[in-house]
């Protein structure tokens, strides 16, 4: 049972963190820069730790985008006020995502301007082959290991886990929270420390600041544990953060914060 608990717990957070740290903060804002090479290591990191959830670069990062620049209107691809039920608003992501994917839709140059693409890359992790073997994998594990009926329902999730990722952010903390900032959208932070999403559960606080690195740190309660993570590989040299940026947009941050609660 144990060995099934920690495989599940591992890949809930190898998975998110791929999510939050390359596909959202770097691919979608840039809020720090990799040399070219390391791009392709973080692209094969992704892949192999969301596995059977692999999300594209450029697909994420577009669609991202345009979720900041539309949020709760009616071109924003993910909003819990234009759709009746989370199942509809995450059909509706997908839809969009494999639209931008495909090259099925036209898209506004400032939406994927510096958004990395490998395309080549992209068409062996998106395919089917390699999320069945992957879902196959998972299922092996658990073929092996689970000693309890009960187990095999953390299973589906697995398969599952990016849609799974995303449904929390972008239907929940857009309805339950609490607000730093006064924003033109529902954005909320869902949690005051965010021990589930690794510091994307600071929903507003990214809203307000989209390309600050550090997701949360305006209250003192709000550590992101994602940017912890930054700061140690800017400290090795696998990734360079934007200082100097980020350090002026932290200032404001807390500024702008302060005024809201006076």
């Amino acid at each position: 049972m144990l060995i099934i608990l920690l495989f599940f717990v591992a890949h809930w957070y190898l998975s998110l963190f791929f999510q939050t740290f390359f596909l959202h903060r770097y691919a979608s804002h840039k809020s720090f820069s990799m040399s070219p090479r390391m791009e392709k290591v973080f692209y094969v990191l992704t892949w192999i730790f969301q596995g059977s959830n692999y999300l594209s670069a450029y697909g994420y990062g577009v669609m991202h985008r345009m979720h900041h620049a539309y949020a709760d209107t009616p071109q924003d691809p993910h909003s819990p006020k234009y759709d009746e039920s989370i199942f509809k608003m995450m059909w509706k992501t997908k839809t969009m995502y494999s639209s931008i994917v495909k090259n099925e839709i036209q898209v506004d140059q400032r939406f994927t301007e510096g958004v990395p693409r490998w395309d080549k890359f992209d068409r062996m992790a998106h395919s089917w082959v390699s999320r069945l073997a992957w879902g196959l994998v998972y299922f092996s594990v658990y073929a092996e290991f689970a000693t309890h009926w009960w187990l095999w329902l953390l299973l589906p999730a697995q398969w599952l886990l990016s849609p799974i990722h995303g449904a929390i952010i972008n239907w929940y903390a857009h309805k339950y929270g609490y607000r730093n900032f006064k924003v033109g959208d529902t954005s909320r932070n869902l949690f005051h420390f965010d021990f589930l999403m690794m510091g994307e559960g600071y929903h507003n606080n990214h809203h307000k600041y989209g390309s600050r690195a550090n997701f949360g740190g305006i209250r003192w309660h709000e550590l992101d544990p994602t940017f912890v993570i930054i700061n140690f590989l800017d400290k090795l040299g696998v990734i360079q953060l934007h200082k100097e940026k980020q350090l002026k947009m932290d200032t404001e941050a807390k500024e702008d914060s302060r005024k809201m609660a006076a």
